[in-house]
């Protein structure tokens, strides 16, 4: 197994094992915020009017539900975790949303799916998660339509004071605790705030975005920096 895989497999097993408490985790551990920046990201998309959306690293389904409401029509996500996928079925079955909504295990760098197969491509808090993060994003490209766009959401880093120290410390001590306390998995809280640190956000990941081959780039902060939407087109 290559280092690359083990760590897929590692992203794997872990969001398996935190699938039943993933979703009450990232309410309390934003306090509900992460709702609002979902919204955002839908009401930018509004604007689009896309017919066919892949969600990317998709998890649970929340921004794939969120989704919803712009009337596309047909919405598709990806995950490597079976797991995370089956607590978004069950989410997706109980909004009444099986028409509109399906879910397959897939992986962001192999995406199963033809060339120009969707008018939008979107990612919330996964992108960080890609092994090989080029290739992820060429992989998104790939599947876009031409002109079609691509909507990430991923927590940054903040630079100003006080919400640069106060993120620090409590990505470096909160969450940990939180996460070790309320889902038994030390581990995985304490990962969320290390691929944080280590993502290349702001300036930086819009390079990574323009090297994989996007155009018409464009970055809005959300809560002094604490997460990021990145738009592109194809």
């Amino acid at each position: 197994m290559t280092p690359s895989e083990d760590k897929k497999e590692l992203v794997r097993r872990m969001f398996d094992d935190i699938s039943p408490r993933y979703d009450f985790l990232n309410h309390f551990l934003s306090f509900g915020i992460d709702r609002l920046w979902r919204k955002r990201l839908v009401t930018m998309l509004r604007q689009d009017a896309p017919r066919d959306i892949l969600d990317v690293a998709t998890g649970t389904g929340d921004l794939a539900i969120a989704m919803a409401g712009i009337n596309p029509g047909r919405i598709l996500g990806i995950d490597i975790s079976r797991q995370m996928l089956a607590e978004g079925e069950r989410k997706i079955k109980a909004a009444g949303l099986t028409s509109l909504i399906s879910f397959t295990e897939g992986d962001a760098e192999n995406i199963p799916y033809p060339d120009q197969s969707f008018h939008a491509v979107t990612v919330a808090f996964g992108v960080r998660n890609f092994v090989d993060l080029e290739a992820g994003l060429r992989e998104m490209r790939r599947v876009l339509t031409p002109g079609g766009t691509m909507y990430i959401l991923e927590f940054s880093h903040p630079a100003s004071f006080p919400m640069k120290q106060l993120y620090r410390l409590y990505s470096a001590w909160f969450i940990p605790l939180c996460g070790r306390i309320i889902s038994g998995n030390q581990d995985a809280y304490r990962y969320l705030p290390e691929s944080v640190a280590a993502f290349p956000s702001g300036q930086r990941f819009l390079e990574v975005m323009q090297k994989a081959g996007m155009k018409e780039l464009a970055a809005y902060e959300l809560s002094q920096g604490i997460a990021t939407i990145y738009r592109a087109r194809k």
